[in-house]
């Protein structure tokens, strides 16, 4: 009875353990809240890609049109994002954090006036290289032949 008890507590143990560290994953402590505020681009890079490659992103403009770009992004998952010519783009904006060891991403809907985000079915998927709250790194895959390169969008939280 006593060497059933010990394998139940050990076994009861390994599980919660287990699922303790599942829970916590999180990368880089990476949640929501910290992409709530206004953010505006330092700049834009690219890895594993030529500058010219790209010359269009978000079907909106060319990648270093988003240099100097400030973007609003509220809790409730509205936001904003307006160029430095003045041009702004109306968003929907969610984090996905599947876990598994899968990235987890943001991603924002374009929403033009009378649409509802949940009516809007395209959008556009950012990996997510860091946020730690006033500093944030976004990366859009861009798959040229069989590799896939990254256009870079490093930010600082302004707000």
């Amino acid at each position: 009875m006593k060497k059933l008890f010990q394998l139940s507590t050990l076994i009861a143990f390994v599980i919660i353990t287990a699922t303790g560290c599942g829970v916590v994953n999180k990368t880089a402590g990476v949640d929501r809240s910290k992409f709530v505020g206004t953010w505006t681009v330092n700049n834009v890079e690219y890895e594993n890609l030529i500058g010219n490659a790209v010359t269009k992103v978000f079907d909106q403009a060319p990648p270093k049109a988003f240099v100097g770009s400030t973007w609003v992004l509220t809790n409730s998952g509205n936001g904003q994002y307006t160029l430095t010519e003045g041009t702004s783009q109306s968003i929907y904006w969610s984090y996905n954090n599947p876990g598994n060891g899968i990235t987890p991403s943001f991603q924002f809907k374009k929403v033009y006036q009378g649409d509802k985000p949940k009516n809007v079915d395209t959008g556009y998927n950012l990996i997510i290289g860091s946020n730690d709250g006033t500093t944030m790194v976004l990366k859009t895959p861009v798959t040229i032949g069989s590799s896939t390169g990254y256009v870079v969008y490093n930010f600082t939280k302004t707000k």
